[in-house]
């Protein structure tokens, strides 16, 4: 199994609701673009990567939207060593129908009360589904690594949220460890490094903004 020497997780730039939660009322979230700052900190995040990888090849996965696309393209990498698949299982957490703004701040203060994983938003999805839709990436992923000649270097273009429910699944945090956890900024990323034991470790950890409370044996 050739198994790539490090993963890495980015999120998309900062997009048009990140700084305007309005204009979900106009426009459907994958559709959503990049700012022109959310532009350049896709572009910033692009010279660390490409010094990564130097001349080793890629194996880029994106998340379907708009902004995570435009983030992936402004990464300018040597598209002679990336090979780029659309992965729609590492979209955004579906919200449901956002038109109704007065229905929105109470489903998130419903969700903030309940907890981001377990709770669903109308029409829409729970963190749970989306840990779902991201394992079976996952169960794909590994199967991809069995060829031996993947690319030592695996890319993914995907969400905040995403972004920490990867990791939860992959090194089996538990529900307490992830509601601990905030998103990474836009643009930021997270890397897992395979080390000599065989085993994937993660560069750095994402902040907390409080401490986990687990419920029992698992904690």
């Amino acid at each position: 199994m050739a198994r790539p020497r490090r993963i890495v997780l980015i999120r998309h730039g900062e997009s048009e609701g990140n700084v305007d939660d309005t204009v979900y009322e106009r426009e459907p979230d994958h559709a959503l673009s990049l700012t022109p700052a959310g532009l350049r900190q896709a572009e910033a995040a692009g010279g660390p990567l490409r010094e990564m990888f130097g001349d080793q090849r890629v194996s880029a996965y994106v998340s379907p939207y708009r902004r995570t696309h435009q983030t992936f393209r402004a990464l300018s990498l040597d598209p002679g060593r990336v090979r780029v698949r659309e992965e729609p299982r590492l979209r955004e957490q579906d919200w449901g129908n956002w038109q109704d703004r007065d229905d929105v701040r109470r489903q998130k203060a419903y969700r903030d009360a309940y907890g981001h994983f377990f709770y669903r938003f109308a029409q829409g999805e729970s963190g749970a589904d989306v840990y779902d839709r991201v394992g079976a990436f996952l169960e794909s992923l590994w199967r991809s690594f069995e060829a031996p000649d993947h690319p030592p270097n695996v890319l993914i273009v995907t969400h905040g949220l995403t972004m920490r429910l990867f990791c939860m699944r992959w090194f089996h945090w538990t529900v307490a460890d992830f509601e601990s956890l905030s998103n990474p900024g836009n643009a930021e990323r997270r890397t897992l490094l395979l080390g000599g034991n065989g085993r994937y470790t993660l560069d750095r950890p994402f902040e907390r903004w409080c401490k986990p409370e687990p419920y029992g044996a698992t904690g």
